[in-house]
């Protein structure tokens, strides 16, 4: 299990525009799943990531109107 230092070391060797004091402000859950995301991204196209309860697959909105 990696550290809450080791999955932001991780995010930002991917993401090099994340800010660490903003990555310091999630616990480590949620840092471990945009760190499991990301690393998904650089594999070749056609890779499934795995959706997890948190991450709904249809967002919809109702106008205001």
């Amino acid at each position: 299990m990696l550290s809450k230092q080791q999955l932001m070391n991780g995010i930002t060797e991917l993401n090099p525009t994340a800010d660490l004091g903003w990555l310091d402000t999630f616990d480590e859950p949620a840092l471990r799943l945009y760190l499991d995301h990301l690393q998904v991204t650089i594999e070749p196209r056609g890779t499934s990531w795995l959706r997890t309860h948190e991450t709904t697959a249809i967002v919809c909105r109702r106008p205001a109107a």
